[in-house]
């Protein structure tokens, strides 16, 4: 009996699985509500794109008729991806969007970020199973049409909507509580034709589900969360994922003939294609506290490194270089604590941020043989750092404070001329300059984020501007921060750059 007994749960098991159809990062897809056309999901996994089709006659009132590609989650969530339907549709009530739901079942609980066939935006909800959507009681609308890039996200009970259009910030459009819904969850995207008798089309990209930890979380205490490594091309604004890992990672570096990316992890250097695949590690000998501070040369031979000396003030961060392919290090700093940023264009000099007897951050300049170093600025109670040349060496760009908030500057390469280039009241690190000396990528933190830190497990905003100001443009929300683009990280051909986000313990 006992085994008559086991053969049914191995049995039931089997039949529980098989009805799973893993798409991309989602556990399965399906149709909710028993629509009269059949709906499907695709995953490209050249593109990383999901193409979903639905019918169904709306989400609203008591039930719902949908397409949906989910994932059970628990706890704190971040969704965010790029909608657009395909074709001019049928009803201008069709809609794509995000969904946390209760269950599958088609009166469940659930709250929608959701974008219409007519450009409308609303976030929806049915706080109870079975309970009767009302209008406008049960939903807020956006004052804009169109948004094509949507994010929701449950912190604790609470479910909030951002939503941008393409090159600007997320904008909050309103938020709800669901004390009654449960903690796991289905979590995913949808599509409903709002038509019995039609079928819709949407396409949807960089979808990411990001698992978020305490604002007060300490990885150096608590230990690191998971890192993906992400290639985009900032002209159209479409990330990959390359690589994905438990442990950290941190700061790609673009090799030269852009087939490979340079990276840090667990103190050494690694280089793996922009494919993907397994990564080989870097010989540096027993220079092996490498930090997220490394940069090769412009002529395509070196490598310039910070790594850590035991026992020494601010932890023993010392620049270092070595041949691209490895080799022995050749020490460059006697000071510590000095973080690398920056080659000179003509390979004779390196660009370094410096703490001295304990006071302020400053930058200098140092030759790559060693001997005296240059201090290029002369902060009182202010901070700079990410000192980066441009391609034509005319400039070192950089970030500092003396505003008030954290802004991009540039100054000539003996420290005169200093010019601020960015005005926003975002806290903006790292000035990457594009290799054809057109553009700047760089990271913006929160305005709540301590002016001269930049932490690990933040909501970003990688954003790109000419190289003498202007207006910025978003191309990428991403949860990350410290690692996540320390380095210059631009494609040879200037139209793609490289990052690392965060997700999940």
């Amino acid at each position: 009996m006992r085994s008559f007994i086991l053969l049914l749960c191995i049995l039931a098991t089997s039949a529980v699985a098989a009805q799973e159809r893993p798409v991309g990062i989602f556990q399965d897809y399906t149709d909710v509500g028993n629509p009269k056309l059949a709906g499907s999901t695709q995953y490209d996994e050249a593109t990383q794109t999901y193409t979903l089709k639905g019918a169904g006659y709306n989400i609203w009132f008591a039930r719902d008729e949908f397409q949906y590609a989910y994932k059970k989650l628990k706890g704190d969530f971040i969704l965010t991806a790029n909608f657009e339907f395909v074709g001019n549709g049928t009803d201008a009530h069709r809609k794509i969007g995000w969904m946390v739901r209760e269950s599958k079942d088609d009166n469940a609980a659930h709250v929608t970020a959701t974008n219409h066939g007519d450009g409308l935006t609303v976030l929806q909800w049915r706080l109870l199973k079975g309970a009767f959507m009302r209008d406008p009681e049960d939903e807020i609308f956006t004052t804009k049409k169109n948004y094509n890039i949507i994010q929701l996200e449950r912190a604790g009970k609470k479910l909030t909507m951002r939503a941008a259009h393409r090159g600007e910030p997320l904008q909050v459009i309103g938020s709800v509580t669901m004390e009654s819904m449960k903690d796991e969850v289905l979590a995913g995207l949808f599509i409903s034709s709002h038509n019995p008798d039609v079928v819709e089309e949407a396409r949807v990209w960089n979808v990411r589900i990001d698992q978020p930890v305490p604002e007060t979380y300490n990885p150096g205490k608590e230990g690191w969360i998971g890192c993906r490594m992400e290639v985009m091309n900032v002209w159209d604004g479409k990330r990959k994922v390359i690589r994905e890992s438990t442990g950290r990672f941190e700061a790609p570096n673009w090799m030269p003939g852009g087939q490979h990316l340079l990276f840090n992890e667990n103190g050494s250097l690694y280089k793996m294609p922009i494919t993907g695949g397994t990564p080989e590690k870097i010989n540096t000998e027993s220079i092996n506290h490498n930090n997220n501070d490394h940069v090769i040369s412009f002529d395509g031979k070196m490598i310039a490194l910070s790594s850590h000396r035991e026992g020494l003030p601010g932890g023993g961060s010392t620049v270092y270089v070595v041949p691209i392919g490895g080799g022995t290090p050749k020490q460059v700093t006697e000071k510590t604590p000095s973080y690398l940023h920056g080659w000179a264009p003509n390979g004779k000099e390196l660009v370094f941020v410096g703490q001295r007897d304990g006071k302020v951050y400053d930058i200098y300049k140092i030759s790559v043989n060693g001997g005296e170093e240059i201090k290029l600025t002369n902060n009182v109670g202010t901070h700079m750092d990410g000192p980066e040349y441009s391609p034509d060496g005319k400039y070192i760009y950089y970030n500092g404070n003396q505003s008030g908030t954290m802004q991009l500057w540039r100054m000539k390469p003996d420290g005169s001329a200093k010019e601020q280039l960015t005005f926003d009241e975002y806290n903006n690190w790292f000035p990457h300059i594009s290799p054809d000396g057109k553009w700047i990528a760089f990271i913006s933190f929160p305005p709540d984020i301590p002016v001269n830190d930049h932490p690990s497990y933040k909501r970003v905003m990688l954003r790109l501007m000419g190289v003498s100001g202007g207006a910025p443009r978003v191309i990428a929300y991403l949860y990350g921060g410290q690692g996540t683009i320390n380095v210059p990280s631009w494609s040879p051909d200037s139209n793609s750059i490289a990052f690392v986000s965060n997700s999940g313990k």
